[in-house]
């Protein structure tokens, strides 16, 4: 074997260990990787990506995604609770009406790349 990979070989297991030292000084450490498969969780539920996608467009409140989406007040308030709890929505009160918007443009943009990513 080549000695550029400075490869340790037993029974079934070969490492080249300038590979892993690479990668294993590259790898977030496990609060981050913890933190980003949350990401994605909250990414798994189309209701919750449905909600993502109406709020591009607009601003909205609660009432008019409910109805957008033929869904229930409850059920709506329900997944924003959880889109909030994970920074991807913010709010903003006027009087008695709580609206909603993206958190930021990465939002859009992770909803974006995994849109594309699908149509390939």
């Amino acid at each position: 074997m080549e000695d550029r990979y400075n490869v340790e070989c037993c029974d079934f297991i070969c490492t080249h260990e300038d590979v892993v030292k690479k990668v294993r000084q590259e790898m977030p450490d496990e609060d981050t990787l913890y933190d980003l498969s949350e990401l994605f969780r909250i990414f798994g539920d189309s209701t919750r990506i449905r909600i993502l996608y109406v709020l591009f467009e607009a601003e909205m409140c609660v009432c008019d995604i409910a109805q957008l989406l033929g869904m229930t007040q409850s059920a709506i308030s329900h997944q924003l609770r959880a889109l909030k709890n994970a920074r991807l929505v913010k709010s903003r009160r006027e009087g008695k009406t709580v609206f909603y918007a993206l958190a930021d443009d990465h939002v859009k943009t992770i909803i974006d790349q995994g849109i594309e990513h699908v149509k390939e």
